[in-house]
């Protein structure tokens, strides 16, 4: 999801693909970086204003690997547009807030993606009022959507492939827009399936709204940097470090453990954690601490562990990873763990 804007446009100059950025990290001992001001689950500041949910995670996942502390994270919210232009103007390090990854994204000379956090896809969310259970009944519908974004790119191909008649109601500053359709300003609110699902959450009311059933888009929500590629490498393989251990069945609560018992360990756990293992190689090339992979799985977590504190079934998303995209490739699901050897 996002607007679209024309990122290289923001500054003129080349940009460094090879270790300041990543050095500036490091001499500062901070890593900021950018999440959603709102979106319960992926980013929301506690009753002491700091940020928590999956996505604020790996902004401590990052910040774990390279500063060997989580809470050296400085996680801030801003909104969509702004975060990236951010990012192209050297205001912040890194994003983790929902960014669909794209060609012309991708292409931009101020933007790294490098590791794809979750694979989402675009829906609608209506009123349980409207007697809707279908987006192929939305025909004459105003839906609010975010001004200049992917969203209404895809509901233009959507509608227009189903034949449908709609308007739009565009809002670009996203509280406006629930503020909007929650007032019945609109009859449908278009976005990511799990942004829908974070939401409804703030609702007055969230048992009446639901989400229809239809995904109408690809969304790789992809963890996106400077363009360095020290820093990129680092944030790229602490998050296949989360991976890993969530396909070994390490996490912060057993790794301890697991490390006191380490020689009799499977090979492949040895390789991620032991003094002189993969992980340790990677360390000295990468100009991390020896132990990173140990401080990832420590402080933050494996992957399943984050996604299901934040997103779980026992939160109110109620979200389980089996059967999903987001299930490792062993479970039928797209997260690849890549291989530390």
């Amino acid at each position: 999801m996002g607007a679209l804007v024309s990122l290289a446009s923001v500054t003129g100059s080349s940009f460094a693909h090879a270790g300041p950025v990543f050095d500036e990290v490091v001499s500062t001992g901070k890593l900021v970086c950018l999440v959603s001001p709102s979106a319960p689950g992926f980013s929301v500041p506690d009753s002491s204003g700091v940020f928590q949910g999956f996505n604020a995670d790996f902004c401590r996942m990052a910040a774990a690997a390279i500063l060997g502390d989580a809470n050296k994270a400085d996680i801030r919210g801003v909104g969509f547009s702004d975060s990236l232009k951010n990012l192209v103007s050297r205001q912040a390090h890194m994003a983790s807030r929902s960014i669909t990854e794209t060609g012309t994204r991708s292409a931009d000379p101020g933007l790294s993606f490098v590791a794809t956090t979750f694979y989402d896809g675009q829906g609608f969310m209506v009123p349980k009022a409207l007697g809707v259970k279908s987006a192929k009944e939305l025909k004459g519908a105003t839906i609010c959507a975010e001004d200049g974004s992917t969203t209404l790119l895809n509901i233009a191909d959507w509608f227009a492939s189903e034949g449908i008649e709609y308007k739009i109601e565009n809002i670009a500053d996203k509280t406006a827009r629930l503020q909007a359709f929650y007032a019945g300003k609109c009859d449908a609110y278009a976005s990511d399936m799990t942004a829908l699902a974070a939401d409804r959450q703030l609702a007055k009311n969230p048992n009446d709204y639901e989400l229809l059933p239809e995904v109408i888009s690809a969304e790789p929500l992809t963890l996106v940097t400077q363009p360095d590629e020290t820093l990129g490498k680092a944030v790229r393989w602490a998050f296949e470090v989360m991976l890993n251990a969530d396909e070994l069945g390490v996490n912060s609560t057993n790794i301890d453990a697991t490390i006191a018992d380490l020689d009799k360990q499977p090979k492949a756990v040895q390789r991620l954690f032991a003094k002189d293992g993969a992980t340790a190689d990677m360390a000295a090339k990468m100009k991390l601490p020896t132990d990173w992979a140990y401080q990832v799985i420590k402080q933050v977590g494996s992957y399943g562990e984050v996604f299901d504190r934040h997103l779980g079934p026992s939160t109110p998303f109620g979200l389980t990873r089996d059967g999903s995209q987001n299930a490792s490739v062993k479970n039928g699901g797209l997260m690849y763990a890549y291989p530390i050897r």
